[in-house]
């Protein structure tokens, strides 16, 4: 996941017995061990906080900082389960005067083992991190082993990688030495008061070698029951399951995969944390991991990006899909969103109990049903209850169903259905069970055989709400709104209103009202929507929610209400004018908007370099000209991939995407840095520029300016971070060049599928 801080030269000056402010950590000696220390480190999946995603190395990671965090923890979410306050990477900066890693003094002042105490002492637990193998210093100091004779040299192999990362060097377990070093590190942590040791780039991930740690894993194992203190061990990342044999004998839980952080915040920021690329591919490894793992070792699919609003980098029905997914596959549910900044309608899902239950239950689900746009996972749970997640992948609201009898259930005349989100409960028919799911969303039951004689519960129903995906200012479309009933009772006198926001106009086209709906029928309502005449952002999401209202009979109670409810959300954009023009040649569909002087993109694509010539563009038409100057402003970049690139483009023909030459583009990557690239060959096709493909130079920052400067056929590219001084990129000679060429704005994603957003501003082209 991440690199460790460059450590520096203290544990010479420990050695040699020169004072240096700091004490070396020294173990103290262990409590009698019990049978299997990790085995008793947590039955259930561990629940806490993580520091990774939120503050990272950054100057929050401190001492107050993570009181902070445990305060809230404290305050708003132990009750429910949550515990662990997990120190990631970036508490470390030094080695103690037996090569192990200790505590940054500046960021730690009063040291981890007072830290620990005073989570202690709200009822918390302890993480800590590290990464297996010695660390390169301590090889070269050949620093002692604490308690042995041994030093360093004697267990290092340094013709081999320490892990996955490549950091240190290889323990040499067959070496006298190597697992005392192992069981001080264990005993050191323990003496701390340590509850939790996450161990980073374990290996192998796909192959034995380089940074096979298994045997590292079984020293760290026996080292952690010697101490007689549980603690969890827990592997990351992207653990190969080839070998999970030895993860399920020697640990408590295992990363799965990658990172669930997008890393596409820019100027430095954490945020958005995650995005719904991330989460949506951990449906596959949920699905391949269903066979592994059991009480006390879980397969982990990483942090819960919940808790902090729009920044968490997903819609609220994401948010949803990840804690059910997450929760179904009996996942850790480690939060890695900054609890000082906590959403109450984030906390509301962070906090629902029965969903919780699902996931402490221990028991993984299993993929019973996959299509394009959907997935169902289902579970039994020991007392019997089948636990079904029905998930809509897809980008519009629809119906996810599954056969009972796919999902486990015991044949039955009907079933009832408690929605672990709603609370409410419903009776379906034994044919199928089903919900509207609106788009990236999840519907979360607790299922079991309806009991014959007990009071009834309301008809399973559910209300589906379709239009199109984006529609630009003014701009009119048809909106339906699908009621299906599939309980066992008709819905009677239903009534279907549809609420819309301001600015909206919407009429309906056909009846709203049904005097009954019998079982295993739909009936749908029409609408005619029309979106605000303007906007004030570039790509505003608007959600239209529609309920259904209807009463149905139950029994000697007679007749009652009930209701469903459903949504969708459409992106709206307000369209370029004249003199831009636009264009796309992505596979997905491109988004374009013009608010005052502001333009922007939103456009997929593989790239733009080679063969790959996938982009959205804003130009105008024939006005790039010897002696021209162009010059925009990149306010914003918001992607998913940090290969997004951005810029000026021009060409004889900005729309022959595959073939016009005259190619030249100048930009930015708001993670690669800044660009120049052109077709040196004239075969319309991107093949030079100052750095590799996928790379930049400079450091960049946004906003940034961008300049291309045509002299004949020749051109120059600059940058700026402030506008006013310019940095040259490079110079290039494109014969291709025609006199007059298209010149404009481009983006692309460098991600198919999932678009990025480029902001421009103050764009200008002007002769010399």
């Amino acid at each position: 996941m991440h690199a460790k801080l460059t450590r520096c030269l203290l544990p010479l000056l420990l050695t040699l017995g020169l004072s240096t402010g700091v004490s070396p950590a020294v173990a103290s000696p262990p409590p009698e061990a019990p049978p299997d220390a990790t085995a008793t480190a947590s039955s259930t999946p561990p629940m806490g906080w993580s520091s990774w995603s939120a503050l990272r190395e950054g100057s929050t990671l401190t001492e107050d900082g993570i009181k902070a965090q445990a305060r809230v923890m404290h305050d708003k979410l132990q009750r429910y389960g949550y515990q662990y306050v997990n120190i990631d990477a970036g508490w470390s900066d030094h080695l103690d005067a037996y090569g192990r890693d200790t505590w940054d003094t500046t960021r730690f002042p009063h040291g981890i083992p007072a830290l620990a105490t005073y989570l202690h002492g709200l009822g918390l637990k302890l993480g800590i991190y590290l990464t297996p193998g010695v660390p390169v210093e301590a090889y070269q100091q050949n620093l002692p082993i604490y308690g042995t004779p041994y030093h360093i040299q004697d267990i290092a192999d340094p013709t081999q990688p320490g892990n996955t990362n490549n950091e240190g060097y290889r323990i040499d377990f067959s070496k006298p030495g190597a697992q005392e070093y192992v069981q001080s590190y264990a005993d050191m942590f323990a003496s701390w008061g340590v509850d939790y040791i996450k161990m980073d780039f374990v290996g192998p991930g796909g192959g034995v070698v380089p940074g096979d740690n298994r045997p590292d894993m079984q020293a760290w194992h026996q080292a952690i029951v010697a101490t007689g203190r549980p603690m969890h061990l827990e592997l990351s990342n992207s653990l190969s399951i080839a070998d999970v044999a030895t993860w399920e004998a020697t640990s408590n839980g295992w990363r799965t995969g990658g990172d669930i952080e997008c890393y596409c915040g820019v100027n430095g920021s954490s945020t958005p944390l995650t995005s719904w690329q991330k989460v949506s591919g951990r449906f596959d490894q949920v699905a391949a991991w269903q066979p592994y793992g059991d009480a006390g070792a879980f397969n982990d699919y990483d942090s819960i990006e919940v808790g902090n609003g729009s920044d968490d980098g997903l819609t609220p029905d994401e948010r949803q899909t990840q804690l059910s997914l997450w929760s179904m596959a009996a996942s850790p549910l480690l939060l890695g969103t900054d609890l000082t900044k906590l959403d109450p309608a984030d906390l509301a899902l962070l906090a629902n109990r029965d969903v919780i239950a699902v996931d402490q239950d221990a028991v993984n689900a299993t993929r019973v049903s996959k299509s394009a746009t959907a997935q169902v996972f289902a579970k039994t749970e020991p007392g019997g209850d089948v636990i079904v997640g029905l998930f809509n992948t897809g980008s519009a609201a629809q119906t996810v169903s599954v056969a009972p009898a796919t999902a486990g259930l015991p044949a039955s005349s009907s079933y009832r259905l408690d929605n672990l989100w709603t609370h409410e409960v419903t009776h379906s028919s034994g044919d199928t069970l089903a919900a509207s799911v609106p788009a990236h969303g999840a519907a979360l039951f607790r299922v079991r055989p309806w009991t014959v004689g007990t009071d009834a519960a309301r008809p399973q129903t559910g209300l589906t709400v379709t239009t199109p995906d984006s529609l630009a200012t003014g701009q009119e479309a048809t909106l339906t709104t699908d009621f299906t009933n599939w309980g066992t009772t008709a819905a009677t006198h239903v009534h279907v209103a549809l609420a819309v926001p301001k600015g909206w106009t919407a009429t309906p086209l056909s009846p709203r009202s049904f005097a009954s709906v019998a079982p295993g029928e739909t009936v749908r309502t029409t609408y005619r929507v029309t979106a605000p005449a303007s906007i004030d952002q570039p790509f505003p999401t608007a959600r239209l929610d529609a309920t259904a209202g209807f009463l149905w009979n139950r029994g000697k109670g007679g007749k009652t209400a009930g209701s469903a409810a459903g949504h969708t959300s459409v992106l709206l954009d307000a369209p370029v004018q004249a003199p831009f023009r636009t264009f796309n040649s992505t596979p997905d569909p491109a988004n374009f908007s013009q608010v005052g002087a502001a333009v922007s993109i939103r456009a997929a694509g593989a790239d733009v370099y080679g063969s790959k010539n996938e982009y959205g563009a804003i130009y105008v038409p024939g006005a790039e000209h010897d002696g021209s100057t162009t010059t925009v402003r990149v306010s914003w970049q918001q992607y998913a991939n940090s290969g997004a690139k951005t810029g000026i483009m021009v060409r004889n023909d900005i729309t022959g995407a595959a073939t016009s030459p005259g190619y030249v583009t100048v930009g930015v990557s708001a993670k690669k840095g800044y660009f120049m690239q052109w077709d040196a060959d004239g075969d319309g096709r991107l093949d030079t520029g100052i750095a590799a493909n996928g790379s930049g130079v400079g450091k960049p920052v946004l906003p940034s300016w961008i300049r291309l400067v045509r002299s004949g056929t020749t051109y120059t590219g600059y940058y700026s971070t402030d506008g006013t001084t310019w940095t040259q990129l490079s110079t290039a000679n494109v014969p291709s060049a025609a006199a007059t060429q298209d010149v404009g704005l481009f983006g692309t994603a460098h991600n198919p599928g999932y678009p990025s957003q480029d902001d421009f501003a103050d764009f200008s082209t002007s002769a010399n």
